[in-house]
């Protein structure tokens, strides 16, 4: 649910930035028409990074809504009013027709208007209530259409009304209920379902760093100190992770298990450098492309598709690809039966991040990233254990209005 205390760090990959001084011109009638009679969803031009997935899921919850249900995603200036909404969406659902227009301004302003349903404001505050970031308040439009919205054909009170009210009464309470627990039955399915697949992820580095152990062939008895004790560091943390695995109940706490794999991954490249007489490297961050390659050996400028160049940690295959213009191996996961990056794959694999890098090089190497929704999860309090007191600063807070303000949305605007 969204809260005045999350409203700021809620910033996904739906709320894309865009310039903020671009002079951002209104879309025509005509070209927000076209698009809603097409898919039900019109994003402004100018918004040019809105995910795939995050479209879809909006023309899915307007095809699917019983009764019609439309979207327009509009630039910050575009939307900062409930007056200039109106005056911009008039004409278009006088040629589109009747049904909850569900309007995003950047991240700042959600509004639900429309021509026939006077609850607007109840289907608009039922949205926020469901919605996790502004693409999920969007999607919830529909089940609010039908939880909030008030008949207009209601009989007017009268004399003698009494146990009518009262049953009026048991009913709402009664859906309102209902509509707590299936709010909640949802939202545990989903939380079993992200904790299954971050254990699967999980389970797949234990196993790796295991197998990198077993292949190390190493006969304690006939090396020194300084390599007896980094291997069996290794052996430790290895155990460890394994051990952390078995016990993991909630999405943030494979936090450990990561963290664990980190310090496994450095001693057994400190192990292998002492056994071929080399230098011990440096103690570094993973390769942020993927953990499994263990410690980085330098930093390289990469950007993601669609977004701007950053820093980030590389091994030294990965900073070859990067640097000759190549794909580096990018861990990927299985999100809803798809795979993607680990970093663009939600909230709940930013706890599986945050182990390997720390909080301090995550907000370095991922900030501003398009990456699902993991930052908003990085950056609120809870999703990470403790809070952002691990980075050391307080990120700010942010709150809705009536006006129908988002917040600040970690300070992003389309």
């Amino acid at each position: 649910m969204l809260t005045a205390g999350l409203a700021a760090a809620m910033v996904t990959a739906s709320a894309i930035p865009a310039a903020a001084d671009a002079e951002i011109e209104a879309p025509t009638t005509e070209e927000i028409v076209e698009e809603l009679e097409g898919d039900g969803v019109f994003i402004d031009p100018s918004i040019d990074q809105i995910s795939t997935a995050d479209e879809g899921a909006l023309e899915a919850a307007s095809e699917g809504a019983d009764s019609p249900v439309y979207y327009v995603i509009l630039p910050f200036e575009a939307a900062t009013s409930e007056a200039g909404v109106n005056t911009l969406m008039e004409p278009v659902m006088a040629e589109v027709g009747d049904g909850a227009y569900g309007v995003l301004g950047g991240s700042d302003h959600f509004y639900v208007t429309s021509p026939n349903l006077d609850g607007t404001e109840t289907i608009r505050e039922a949205a926020l209530n469901e919605g996790d970031n502004p693409i999920d308040a969007l999607a919830a439009v529909p089940q609010a259409v039908e939880t909030g919205e008030a008949p207009s054909d209601a009989p007017a009170g009268g004399g003698g009304s009494g146990l009518m009210m009262l049953v009026i009464l048991a009913l709402i309470v009664a859906a309102g209920g209902w509509y707590v627990y299936n709010s909640r039955k949802k939202r545990e399915a989903e939380k079993a379902k992200q904790l299954q697949e971050i254990k699967q992820m999980a389970t797949e580095d234990v196993v790796r760093l295991g197998e990198d152990v077993a292949r190390l062939e190493i006969d304690l008895s006939a090396v020194d100190d300084a390599t007896r004790n980094d291997y069996s560091r290794a052996m430790d943390s290895y155990d460890q992770a394994k051990s952390l695995l078995d016990t993991i109940e909630e999405p943030e706490q494979i936090k450990s298990v990561t963290g664990a794999l980190e310090d496994g991954r450095y001693y057994m490249t400190a192990t292998r450098a002492r056994m071929n007489g080399d230098p011990v490297p440096e103690r570094r961050g993973p390769c942020f492309f993927n953990p499994q390659h263990g410690p980085s050996s330098e930093d390289v400028t990469w950007a993601p598709p669609g977004g701007s160049p950053r820093s980030v940690t590389a091994c030294p295959v990965c900073a070859q690809a990067v640097r000759t213009g190549g794909q580096p191996d990018v861990r990927m996961v299985e999100v809803d039966g798809d795979r993607r990056p680990y970093y663009e794959a939600g909230p709940a694999y930013a706890p599986y991040a945050g182990g390997y890098f720390g909080m301090n090089m995550m907000m370095g190497m991922f900030t501003g990233m398009m990456m699902g929704s993991m930052m908003g999860s990085m950056m609120g309090a809870g999703m990470m254990g403790g809070g952002m007191e691990d980075a050391g600063g307080d990120l700010g807070g942010g709150d809705f209005d009536g006006g129908g303000d988002f917040g600040d949305f970690g300070g992003f605007d389309f």
